[in-house]
């Protein structure tokens, strides 16, 4: 489909102000009554030789030094059940909750593995606990894809740190249990 030279003077300057795809695609439509699928706005922007700007400035992962600061999780802090009571123990394997495997600096992320899988869907579930002390349940479903269930803080983001040490637990413990 062809714009109108009004209409690309309208699409650059979206593009310049920082404007996403989807957002170009909603004001073509309000503004000028233009339906475009999200794809043919993408090649719209690329034939017109436009670069989006990225929304959230991109970290550096590889300089650990840049890292967050997070507290470590209160001590005797244990893993609870749904019901928020705590775990019985032997109902779950913990991986990463020795202090002393974590080296200075690194995150202190606690993961378990369920050892029945009642979710719907899920081949793996199980708790974790973050270094500042949220907590959370955990799948992996049928396809592969790993996420969360429940979170005890609304909206929580671990950081980069947690993130990548949650990952590298939960590889660690599907692995052992076989996965």
């Amino acid at each position: 489909m062809s714009l109108t030279p009004e209409q690309t003077t309208a699409v650059t300057s979206w593009v310049a102000a920082g404007d996403n795809l989807s957002t170009i695609q909603k004001k073509l439509l309000e503004q000028f009554k233009v339906t475009m699928t999200y794809r043919d706005v993408r090649f719209l922007v690329d034939d017109l030789n436009l670069a989006l700007k990225d929304a959230a400035p991109k970290i550096d992962a590889s300089d650990v030094t840049k890292a967050a600061v997070t507290k470590p999780a209160a001590p005797g802090a244990t893993a609870t059940s749904d019901a928020g009571a705590p775990a019985p123990a032997g109902a779950e394997d913990n991986f990463g909750s020795d202090p002393d495997d974590v080296p200075a600096g690194a995150s202190t992320v606690s993961v378990s593995l369920d050892k029945v899988v009642l979710t719907p869907g899920a081949i793996a579930s199980g708790d974790v606990t973050f270094s500042d002390g949220v907590t959370g349940k955990w799948i992996v479903d049928n396809q592969g894809r790993p996420g969360f269930t429940k979170v005890s803080q609304p909206g929580y983001r671990p950081t980069p740190a947690d993130g990548e040490a949650f990952m590298q637990q939960l590889s660690a413990a599907l692995q052992k249990r076989g996965f």
